[in-house]
């Protein structure tokens, strides 16, 4: 297929390039951890907002759901960084992108873990607190660990997603492993050249997501 589309790869100026391929994909890797990171916690608040007994908590944490779920992820980067930051006097582009991103995939991650908690059967809410367990000590001891076996794979979906949908934020700038690809494609005009290294890259860093999150779900089972 390749050879029927004419097309000479010129793989020698591209490598010329390849230190921005390495800083983009160190940068990916950076941004994406502490992605995945903030957006379980925000993920875990908002589930938890969503069932609470504060009237105003609920509403906010449907609103926030349904506005970031109802929305690209690009126009909420440019509103988010352009509007909210720069008014707000937040100058780190690379603290604002990830923060957006985690937000993004928190409200995501929240609907997983409510989803997964709400699908425990209710006679294990009933046994547990007949067994006088205060709600910390139930849903640390009893409804988690069933819930968390799960929302594996639906999280393991959900982190991938992060790393992939960092590539957008090239669109203010941040210098990841998108963005540095595009550069050197503008410098060679090698555009297959740029772009196969970029997605072997994300390859590589999604991968052993779903492989160790695999074999945690089958030692989980087990």
């Amino acid at each position: 297929m390749f050879k029927n589309i004419s097309y000479n790869f010129n793989w020698t100026s591209v490598y010329e390039y390849k230190q921005k391929f390495i800083d983009g994909f160190l940068m990916t890797i950076v941004i994406s951890f502490f992605a995945l990171i903030l957006s379980f916690i925000i993920g875990l608040f908002f589930a938890y907002g969503q069932n609470s007994k504060f009237i105003l908590l609920r509403f906010f944490s449907r609103f926030y759901i349904e506005l970031i779920r109802g929305t690209p992820l690009l126009v909420q980067i440019l509103i988010f960084f352009y509007v909210f930051a720069n008014n707000l006097g937040f100058e780190n582009r690379y603290v604002v992108g990830t923060v957006i991103l985690a937000l993004f995939a928190g409200a995501y991650v929240s609907e997983i873990i409510r989803g997964a908690i709400q699908s425990v059967e209710v006679e294990q809410f009933e046994t547990s607190l007949s067994l006088g367990m205060t709600n910390y000590q139930m849903y640390r001891y009893v409804i988690f660990p069933q819930a968390f076996r799960r929302m594996l794979p639906a999280l393991t979906g959900q982190f991938a997603s992060i790393i992939k949908d960092s590539s957008l934020l090239s669109i203010i700038s941040i210098s990841e492993f998108t963005m540095n690809a595009q550069e050197v494609n503008a410098y060679t005009y090698s555009t297959l050249e740029s772009y196969i290294p970029l997605a072997i890259g994300y390859l590589l860093l999604t991968y052993p997501i779903s492989y160790y999150t695999n074999k945690l779900e089958a030692k989980i089972k087990i």
